[in-house]
């Protein structure tokens, strides 16, 4: 499984690579990989479990959640302190 893990980290934009590169700072390489490997078994199981497909997240799925739980905490951080928060995008305006 290590070994499957240091090849799935060494691919460019992929989901494995992005969560490697996130628990790597924090864990060290060796931990991460484990993590990593873990994740594989994870995705391996419900895929033979449920007779499905496997879809590729990509790096950005990480942006996107990193996106969301900032602008969540944020939002509670700020009705904490009194504020009302109205969501609107810059986009749309």
């Amino acid at each position: 499984m290590v070994e499957l893990s240091w090849g799935a980290t060494r691919t460019k934009n992929t989901f494995y690579r992005a969560k490697y590169d996130s628990l790597v700072g924090r864990r060290g390489k060796k931990r991460a990989l484990i993590a990593v490997g873990h994740k594989i078994l994870c995705a391996a199981y419900i895929i033979l479990r449920d007779k499905v497909s496997y879809k590729e997240n990509g790096m950005e799925y990480f942006e996107k959640r990193k996106q969301k739980n900032k602008v969540e905490r944020l939002k509670r951080e700020l009705k904490e302190l009194g504020y009302k928060v109205v969501k609107e995008d810059l986009e749309a305006a």
